[in-house]
């Protein structure tokens, strides 16, 4: 099919049609590419799932209802309305051309269809709307939480702050940083071994306790910024002077990624977000370093539990870490930008 696809482009220059239907034809062939090919249509590179067009997996209540909502509603109105759109067009392209129709009609006004035209478009937004502003609330009342996190942004990497834990801002920086525009191969090659994505990983990640209610308070030192994390259906500007709120509560271990969705410069790409939701024992452990400034025994730590996350033996020289839960880790990405 792709193959008697291809060919007629090949000849459709060539062929006795006028221009205005050449365009016709060339759009409608993209359309139902898009609509039968989605794969090759939407094709982007991303560490995540081979040829993934649609959200990653959610790990908190808000991106369960964002998807959704998404796949429930939206989807069903734009395939809908699409379908319709589509259909309608080729019914009039073929309906009303020259050689059917020599005396177009001279209608200008029909009260029916205007009537309709007018009050469906209204009550596709109500539909909308209703479970829209719902969603919009659920992700601004930040319930109740337990543990509060400040993410400060800079040019061109985060700072982090737990305020009620004791543990003093430190920065976040995304792993192998190029250097004079080059990248150094025996870094990434590191990064390919853990299973890391580029990009995405950075080299003091947030830690998180799982089935926790986090705050995150969310600001800027230099220009605006914008804190993501698709996986927890969190995405809130981080703006120069103001404190802005948000939350997520993780309901299964993993790594989680992110990146700053604003652009805010030259190394706008080199702002990622790492999150690790870990057992509340691996957490207290850690959190026992982090007061100490010492993050460096604090990913390792996190890289011990994550070695045999259900049979977790203490190293050598760490705190004990009391996992008697047993959970499978759970590894998300977000779509990286190619740059």
């Amino acid at each position: 099919m792709i193959t008697k696809f291809l060919k007629f482009w090949v000849f459709l220059p060539t062929a006795n049609f006028s221009l205005r239907l050449k365009m016709r034809l060339i759009i409608l062939s993209l359309s139902l590419l898009a609509m039968f090919f989605p794969k090759l249509a939407f094709a982007t590179p991303t560490p995540g799932k081979d040829w993934q067009i649609d959200f990653f997996d959610a790990v908190t209540q808000v991106m369960e209802k964002i998807t959704s909502f998404h796949q429930s509603i939206l989807l069903t109105i734009i395939t809908v309305i699409t379908l319709f759109v589509l259909l309608l067009l080729a019914y009039v392209i073929v309906r009303f051309r020259k050689a059917k129709n020599p005396n177009p009609s001279k209608t200008t006004h029909h009260v029916g269809l205007e009537i309709i035209w007018t009050i469906l478009p209204v009550v596709i937004l109500m539909v909308i709307a209703v479970p829209s502003v719902r969603l919009t609330m659920m992700q601004d009342v930040t319930p109740k939480s337990d543990i509060t996190i400040k993410a400060i942004g800079y040019q061109w990497y985060w700072g982090y702050e737990y305020p009620e834990a004791g543990v003093s801002e430190y920065s976040s920086y995304m792993r192998c940083l190029p250097e004079g525009g080059v990248y150094k191969k025996e870094c990434l090659d590191g990064l390919k071994q853990e299973n890391v994505p580029h990009k995405l990983a950075t080299d003091y990640p947030i830690v998180v306790p799982v089935d926790k209610t986090i705050r995150v308070l969310i600001t800027a030192m230099d220009v605006i910024h914008a804190w993501t994390i698709p996986s927890f259906g969190i995405k809130r500007d981080a703006v120069p002077g103001r404190m802005n709120q948000g939350w997520f509560k993780a309901t299964k271990i993993g790594t989680y990624y992110g990146q700053c969705s604003e652009l805010c410069g030259v190394n706008h790409a080199f702002m990622p977000i790492t999150v690790e939701v870990v057992p509340q024992g691996v957490y207290d452990a850690w959190l026992m370093v982090a007061k100490e400034g010492d993050l460096d025994k604090g990913n390792q730590i996190i890289a011990a539990y994550k070695a045999d996350p259900e049979n977790y033996i203490q190293a050598e020289g760490l705190p004990a870490i009391p996992v008697s839960q047993k959970n499978n880790t759970n590894t998300n990405t977000i779509q990286g930008d190619a740059q």
